[in-house]
């Protein structure tokens, strides 16, 4: 770390180490204000989007003022993005996915043409109000269906084709879509409902169930119900009355980290081979992730090693946790002023798509049942935010009028990993396409 001046302004510049703590204090203070700021938690935005989008916000001040400038050096938000994603493909059994039946299917199908529209949506947004088709593929299923971490890594893969601020644009929309997919998700449940008079049929089994679960014994830190298990595995073995053990030896961590790292290094050569072969510009992580889930259904199949989900989930947060908050930190956002109108109008397009897609689309092709509703609160979660918006959602609409098992099985396969098959597919077609 050091101090100099450039041009009458003071600067800091941070090493790899000094960057990396910032980072993570950031991820440490997103924590405390999300637990503290109720408006924060209850629209479900990530520990890292709330400290680093505020240091890139007082980092804004700071330049637009001259008062001070930070250089960061970000060596290492790659190698943590690469990991985060491969945990992604870990995680993928394909043993959960047929679990799913057909309705997993219809509901896979609905996410990626959502994806497709998404990206059409934005492109043709772009060329009417004369922006690059490239950022109008950012503020579509880049930011929408991918969230902070697609947008994390495609921005600086189209800045560097030569897009200014094309990294800022990615996470201002991810950002955008994290809230409104909170906002809209409990509204299009509660209309359909009302609508259609829908109701939980699962309530009096769901207890039935449960009940033998809840009177066992368990050890101190185990789950105790089903909606406390973390994972699509733990719940399983939660209704089969198996015990379920959250315990992270250091061993296993060793182990699983060591698969990780696998991943990522076939993940970066076969993203190089790919680029050198084909001409295709392909994010380095995607490789990573695709080997990541031939490794564990393969493992599966020849039960090789034991893969311990917890730990890979763990493995996970922490890596998305930091590389996130590294990727806000940083933002420039000076770079959005020239866009922000046309940002607004791009994205509130995307919203509005979202509300009519799940209300006269997916609600009708999901059947128009309970279950239904549920998906498609799950699908506005994650369709333009994340995973856990999904599952906020979800959880906000059963608690009021009763369980979706079905649901809870279906939108986190979809939404964690198996809309990115096809989604990342078109991201790369969509960018290529565009690209200059």
């Amino acid at each position: 770390m050091s101090f100099t001046w450039e041009q009458g302004v003071p600067v800091i510049q941070l090493d790899m180490v000094a960057t990396l703590a910032l980072a993570m204090l950031l991820l440490l203070f997103g924590r405390f204000l999300v637990n503290r700021i109720s408006l924060l938690s209850r629209f479900c935005i990530p520990a890292p989007v709330a400290g680093g989008l505020l240091f890139s916000i007082l980092m804004l001040v700071l330049q637009q003022t001259g008062a001070l400038l930070v250089k960061m050096d970000t060596l290492l938000q790659t190698p943590f993005m690469l990991a985060f994603f491969a945990t992604i493909g870990l995680i993928a059994s394909l043993r959960l996915v047929k679990k799913g039946g057909k309705l997993l299917l219809f509901y896979w199908a609905l996410c990626a043409f959502l994806s497709f529209m998404q990206n059409v949506i934005g492109v043709s947004w772009s060329e009417v109000l004369g922006l690059d088709p490239l950022l109008g593929v950012l503020m579509g299923a880049v930011s929408m269906e991918g969230g902070h971490g697609n947008a994390a890594a495609f921005g600086p893969e189209v800045e560097a084709m030569g897009v200014y601020g094309a990294t800022a644009v990615a996470m201002a929309a991810a950002t955008f879509g994290l809230v409104s997919g909170g906002l809209v998700g409990g509204p299009i449940a509660r209309f359909l409902i009302q609508k259609y008079k829908l109701h939980s049929t699962e309530l009096e089994e769901e207890q039935a169930a449960t009940q033998p679960i809840l009177d066992r014994k368990t050890e101190p830190g185990d789950a105790t119900t089903i909606e406390e298990a973390t994972t699509v595995e733990a719940k399983e073995q939660m209704a089969e009355g198996e015990e379920v053990s959250y315990e992270v030896a250091a061993n296993v961590f060793i182990v699983h980290g060591a698969l990780v790292a696998l991943c990522m290094v076939v993940g970066l050569e076969l993203a190089g081979w790919i680029k050198t072969t084909f001409g295709i510009a392909v994010p380095s992580y995607v490789g990573g992730m695709f080997f990541a889930v031939l490794l564990r259904n393969l493992n599966d199949q020849f039960k090789i090693v034991k893969l311990h989900t917890p730990t890979i989930g763990l493995i996970g947060d922490v890596c998305l946790g930091i590389f996130l908050s590294m990727a806000l930190m940083t933002l420039k956002l000076w770079e959005l002023a020239d866009l922000a109108l046309p940002m607004l109008l791009i994205l509130g397009s995307q919203v509005l798509f979202m509300i009519v897609y799940n209300i006269f689309i997916a609600f009708p092709l999901l059947g128009k049942s309970y279950d239904a509703v549920i998906m498609c609160a799950g699908m506005a979660g994650h369709g333009l935010g994340a995973t856990p918006n999904a599952m906020a959602n979800m959880k906000a609409v059963t608690e009021q009028f009763g369980p979706s098992t079905k649901a809870f099985l279906i939108v986190p396969l979809c939404g964690a990993f198996l809309v990115d098959l096809f989604a990342v597919p078109c991201i790369v077609w969509f960018i290529n396409y565009f690209a200059h």
